[in-house]
């Protein structure tokens, strides 16, 4: 049977239903516009969450290869909430997260944008430090330039990503490819959605020592 390939106003269609579904949105404040599989996301929300929500919201629909989020955010006028009190909340949130290093972490804010620097363990404690900030009201952006300190690499590296691969319900390992170099993965091959190339990569950064992946994987409706 043949395999029906979304338009882009199909696409588009089912991405707004997805953010009227999203309780976390407002869906009349974005805009929608699909190009070739490519989504892009217009308008302004009053907090980070909401526009990261937003694109998370965009990337569940099958079909869709990527994301560009041109959402703005903009702040109540009141209550008013300075680069101080912004950084004195990043710190609460990473102290709260036992899972982040707080002392391996730098954080600086400048108009409402936060940046985070240092060097942690793993790659999940640095999206988890993500995740911690973007909750907190007064945040307009975030910038991660928090780096993965090198491990000792196990010997079996490969084979312990395809393994991963092959566990993962969210990927169909035999259309990904894994190759590394030292302690970087490069994944190739081709999946059914950006959901599914995001698993992929999750996958690959949970194994130990990895401080790199570059995900050349492509999203495709028939891999």
């Amino acid at each position: 049977m043949a395999t029906h390939i979304r338009t882009d106003e199909e696409i588009r269609s089912e991405v707004i239903e997805e953010l009227k579904w999203d309780r976390r949105i407002q869906s009349n404040e974005i805009g929608v516009a699909v190009k070739d599989g490519i989504v892009t996301l217009t308008g302004w929300v009053d907090s980070y969450l909401k526009k990261i929500a937003a694109e998370e919201a965009a990337l569940r629909v099958p079909s869709v290869k990527a994301v560009a989020n041109d959402i703005e955010v903009r702040l109540p006028a009141f209550p008013e909430h300075t680069d101080a009190d912004i950084a004195a909340a990043v710190l609460n949130a990473l102290r709260w997260d036992a899972a982040i290093p707080t002392d391996k972490v730098n954080v600086t804010v400048s108009e409402g944008w936060v940046t985070l620097k240092g060097e942690i363990d793993y790659y999940f404690q640095k999206i988890d430090a993500e995740r911690a900030v973007r909750r907190i009201t007064g945040v307009k952006g975030v910038t991660n330039l928090i780096t993965v300190k090198p491990h000792t690499l196990p010997s079996d590296l490969k084979q312990s990503i395809e393994k991963a691969l092959i566990r993962n319900a969210k990927t169909d390992a035999k259309h990904i490819t894994v190759e590394v170099q030292g302690s970087k993965v490069i994944l190739r091959g081709t999946v059914r959605s950006y959901a599914e190339k995001q698993a992929a990569e999750d996958t690959a950064w949970s194994a130990p020592g990895v401080t790199e992946v570059d995900n050349r994987i492509v999203v495709s409706l028939i891999p």
